[in-house]
């Protein structure tokens, strides 16, 4: 008889494994599906502000462009060369924001971080059960 209730017993104890690591596997999917919906709506938030300022700066830079090769111009007695200095030194500003908002913009920023967290804390705790 007691056998059997052994039995019983490790069955219970598989089904309760079973059932357990499925809800688990159910929360971190879940988890995992809402930072990631998070972290893409940041992301497209930021893009539009960022397209937004971008239309404001490039007035602005088309005035302040104009006013600084006519200022220049009177310094250095030639509006061609006034705008080649002023276009040359623009060109330097754009490269180097281009190239350092490339290098802000990585991959890593959209892995999610609390879900991989998650996940090996939950598969160390799963391994510790099972020894």
């Amino acid at each position: 008889m007691q056998q059997g209730n052994g039995n019983q017993t490790i069955q219970g104890l598989v089904g309760e494994a079973l059932r357990e690591s499925t809800d688990l596997a159910q929360k971190e999917f879940t988890l995992f599906r809402t930072e990631v919906t998070q972290n893409i709506k940041t992301l497209f938030l930021g893009l539009a502000l960022v397209v937004v300022a971008a239309i404001f700066a490039i007035a602005a830079v088309m005035l302040l462009t104009e006013s600084l090769v006519e200022w220049l111009a009177t310094v250095v007695d030639s509006e061609a060369l006034a705008a080649l200095i002023v276009g040359g030194v623009l060109a330097l500003i754009a490269i180097g924001l281009g190239l350092w908002g490339r290098s802000a913009m990585t991959s890593s920023s959209l892995t999610p971080q609390r879900t991989m967290r998650s996940l090996k804390r939950d598969a160390e705790v799963l391994s510790e059960r099972g020894t």
